[in-house]
């Protein structure tokens, strides 16, 4: 109850955003291959800045 109004980090936000486009590229990957891999490739930038803030 005491998280409940706790604001989400940077990290938590892009990690949020990375598990949810991995699941939809997983999703299209059976129906549309190339959207898929757009997707993916979003994801993969999420990531890189995922591993940026975790150095810093």
């Amino acid at each position: 109850m005491l998280g409940l109004f706790k604001s989400k980090s940077e990290k938590e936000k892009l990690q949020a955003r990375y598990a949810k486009l991995m699941k939809e590229a997983h999703r299209l990957s059976t129906i549309d291959r190339a959207k898929s891999d757009k997707v993916t490739a979003e994801a993969e930038e999420i990531a890189q800045k995922i591993e940026q803030l975790s150095i810093s």
